[in-house]
């Protein structure tokens, strides 16, 4: 009877062990955003409002565009980033035009995804000018766009390749122009400076407003709606209830008036994103007040230097190793097989000409994450032409005669390679190892673009707010690594070649 009496209580003791493991235990939130400023903001307020709830919360910003934040998404990298319907409709799902709320969830259901949390405000496509140019031009609709076939148009990557983009609008308007391709960050500084007549703009951009454009009327009804959302993984609600709750609460508390006023912040008033987005989530009012940006000397020995410095450092370390382990057998294959070796160099050609945002979109479902593993395998594999080249040329220069006289001193094959032809080739082989490595440095920068940190943090964020000081604050320890790093391994060639 004692023992009957006492069950209860040890099961009280072991529940409440177990709840406190729970509870030791923080719910995890992954969140991702694009690279520009609007989604920089909204990422951050999602993080940091389920890091209120109580949740391990994760922002990893500035994932390229839509391709590459999907793609995470999709392979759990993240688990959740602010999206539009329209995107959703067009360019994600390539549903057609009048498509139900209830087609879309069924699309997203059927790859373990799902939308909701309406923000408040929609942030849609459009494409403008400056109100000068449209007055001499009459340009008042995207129709009138076609009086002007010569008109110098320049688009966003991303637009000009969208299902919602250009080739739609160019053919729903008969539009004659071949636009040219420029970066959304740059795009309004090349627009007020008259170096370009018209672009694609995101409606609840500040700078619309602040550069007095003139917006042009989509008479067509081309563009669908753009309401802002969150598109997540289907799980999440269930493995991260409290947080979930808590980022539920975000539904319709972004007006459009509000939502610009952020952008404004962030890129007329120089406020960091950070600052934005915990202003929000705390109730406070908007900033308004233009903050002072550090100057340029201050941004390169930000608080963010040594972290930035050790990222970029192990990825060039890694991505090299990598590189040498694949390109110096290669190598040597290729200058003992002549026509195996054609094949070599043309697979090892080839790896240079893919773009560098291209490859790593197709390594990251290959792989199932973001980050420094798919940044390490793309800038290996562009980092294995100089190697495989120099190797070959480097073990094809050893004299015949000292190859010889290897053999007839009793070498074996595999003696006299490591006993004479790879140190009288070490060189040259050691001058692609740097080239290798000189490059990858300057490479490096886009492992930024999936997450994998490096000094391309600064530079990416500089884009996305056409700030020239955060992207030299990038380029310039970028310079100076590569500097060092051609320094040192001139310094080992020069030993190399006094031990000869």
């Amino acid at each position: 009877m004692g023992r009957m009496r006492a069950l209860p209580s040890l099961l009280a003791v072991v529940l409440g062990l177990c709840s406190g493991a729970a509870a030791a235990d923080p719910e995890q939130v992954l969140v991702g955003s694009k690279r520009f400023t609007e989604s920089y903001i909204l990422g951050e307020i999602v993080a940091r409002t389920a890091a209120r709830a109580g949740a391990e919360a994760v922002h990893r910003p500035g994932l390229g565009n839509t391709a590459v934040v999907l793609e995470a998404l999709k392979v759990g990298a993240i688990d959740v980033y602010p999206e539009y319907l329209g995107t959703l409709q067009k360019e994600i799902l390539q549903l057609p035009d009048g498509a139900t709320e209830a087609q879309m969830r069924q699309a997203l259901a059927e790859r373990g995804l799902a939308y909701g949390v309406p923000l408040g405000f929609s942030n849609g496509y459009a494409l403008a000018t400056t109100a000068a140019q449209a007055r001499a031009l009459s340009l008042r609709s995207l129709g009138d766009l076609r009086n002007h076939p010569d008109l110098g148009i320049a688009l966003s990557q991303e637009f000009l390749g969208r299902a919602d983009g250009w080739p739609g609008l160019a053919a729903r308007y008969r539009l004659p122009q071949r636009p040219a391709g420029i970066d959304h960050g740059v795009a309004y500084e090349a627009l007020a400076s008259g170096r370009i007549a018209v672009t694609d703009i995101y409606t609840t951009d500040a700078k619309i407003a602040e550069l007095g454009l003139a917006v042009l009327r989509d008479d067509a009804g081309f563009f669908p709606r753009y309401d802002a959302v969150l598109l997540y993984r289907a799980d999440l609600p269930e493995r991260a209830p409290a947080a979930w709750r808590a980022i539920g609460g975000l539904a319709g508390r972004i007006d459009t008036d509000r939502m610009i006023a952020m952008n404004g912040d962030a890129e007329l008033r120089g406020q960091p994103f950070t600052t934005i987005a915990e202003a929000f989530v705390a109730g406070d009012a908007p900033a308004g007040a233009p903050a002072s940006r550090a100057g340029l000397w201050a941004r390169l020995a930000g608080p963010d230097l040594g972290r930035l410095t050790r990222e970029h450092v192990g990825l060039v370390a890694a991505s090299v190793a990598i590189a040498v382990l694949l390109g110096v057998p290669l190598g040597a294959v290729a200058a003992s097989r002549r026509r195996l070796g054609q094949g070599i160099f043309a697979v090892a050609g080839v790896l240079q000409t893919i773009p560098s945002l291209a490859l790593l979109a197709v390594l990251i479902p290959l792989l199932g994450r973001i980050g420094a593993v798919p940044a390490v395998v793309a800038l290996s594999l562009y980092a294995v032409l100089p190697i495989v080249r120099n190797t070959a040329t480097g073990l094809l220069e050893v004299p015949e005669g000292l190859k010889l006289a290897g053999t007839a001193l009793g070498m074996t094959r595999l003696q006299r390679w490591r006993l004479v032809d790879v140190p009288l080739a070490a060189p040259v082989m050691l001058a692609g190892i740097k080239t290798a490595t000189v490059l990858t440095v300057g490479t490096a920068t886009i492992a930024a673009f999936i997450g994998a940190g490096g000094y391309g943090e600064r530079i990416v964020q500089g884009l996305a707010l056409n700030d020239s000081a955060a992207l030299w604050a990038g380029a310039i320890p970028s310079a100076a690594l590569a500097l060092l790093t051609q320094g040192v391994f001139e310094v080992l060639e020069r030993w190399l070649v006094a031990r000869r």
